[in-house]
């Protein structure tokens, strides 16, 4: 166990355990274990790929890092419907404080100088506290945890700079903002002078239905719009279908955390079945589209840059076309 009270810096979950480590012979900079694909994402921009060691199950992206451990898996069975799967985590969470688990013993192989997990979500990947319990319980050598909170855009930049931090390269992170920054701001600028600012109903998950927060928002915003549910810097919202009927959205993205294009396609009856459907301003002028959410949207990482490039397109096809439309979304008839 632990002898000292975890560091806690910058006001959000960052700690060292202590203890003392000796390199193998050929070891270069720190060794890092990833435990969320956004972090994995984030370490892989910042030009430390080469010093990935281990990372969580569903980190896929790019997709070199595949050769990697996998240190992770969630307790509960992934394949189904989307009730069955919300049913299965809402019954995980009630016995248990974390969905997933960790692999202490290849952790503990692996002897990683840091490791990044996150304190968001505790469905999107393994939280801080089972982190915590690895490292005191199964390292015998100090492991810095970065724990990532991001709830907002801003969070993002911060969440990069500390994880640069981590490894060392400052000047890294505050490139790799500022030239995100700089590329989102460019389409935001364009998109402000876009003459249509439709309503859009953004859904997160299909069964239950909920709709896209935290930074969604802040996206749909920066792509010349306005969201009709959820607020920035808030957790996603759950809804229900009269919610969003009453609503009457001008553009509905369906991009269910976790699910790809086809995975969502399965479900869809779920929306297209419900009462009033085909009368929502959406269906009715063909402004409905299915977004890959598994690799774009929930992932808050560099690739959020194209996620907001996805919904320019979508939202104002005759102002933007990136390249998008086909692989990372489609309208619903396509």
């Amino acid at each position: 166990m632990r002898s000292e009270p975890l560091r806690r810096t910058g006001g959000r979950p960052s700690s060292t355990i202590p203890g003392s480590r000796s390199r193998r012979p050929g070891d270069r900079g720190p060794r890092v274990v990833s435990l969320i694909p956004s972090a994995t994402e984030i370490v892989c921009a910042l030009g430390f790929e080469d010093a990935l060691v281990g990372r969580s199950h569903e980190c896929d992206y790019p997709p070199t890092v595949g050769r990697l451990p996998v240190l992770t898996e969630p307790k509960f069975n992934p394949v189904g419907t989307s009730r069955e799967i919300d049913d299965r985590v809402k019954a995980v969470l009630r016995d248990s404080l974390s969905v997933y688990r960790i692999f202490d013993d290849r952790l503990r192989e692996l002897r990683p100088d840091v490791l990044i997990t996150q304190s968001q979500c505790d469905v999107c990947a393994v939280n801080l506290r089972d982190v915590e319990a690895a490292v005191c319980d199964g390292l015998d050598a100090p492991a810095r945890i970065v724990s990532l909170e991001p709830m907002a855009l801003a969070d993002l930049w911060t969440d990069i700079a500390r994880v640069a931090e981590a490894l060392d390269a400052p000047d890294s992170g505050a490139a790799l903002v500022g030239r995100l920054r700089e590329r989102m701001a460019a389409i935001a600028d364009r998109a402000q002078r876009c003459a249509d600012r439709p309503r859009v109903a953004f859904v997160e998950w299909l069964d239950p239905l909920m709709a896209g927060g935290n930074w969604m928002p802040e996206l749909i915003e920066w792509a010349g719009a306005t969201a009709l549910f959820g607020k920035p810097g808030v957790h996603s919202p759950w809804i229900e279908w009269e919610e969003l009927r009453e609503g009457d959205p001008d553009v509905i993205v369906i991009a269910p955390c976790g699910f790809d294009i086809e995975r969502t396609r399965q479900e869809l009856h779920l929306l297209t079945e419900r009462p009033g459907w085909d009368a929502l301003t959406a269906v009715r002028t063909g402004r409905v589209f299915i977004a890959d959410g598994n690799q774009y949207f929930n992932r808050p990482g560099p690739r959020l840059a194209e996620s907001l490039e996805i919904l320019a397109e979508a939202i104002h096809p005759d102002a933007f076309d990136f390249g998008h439309q086909g692989r990372s979304w489609t309208p619903l008839a396509g």
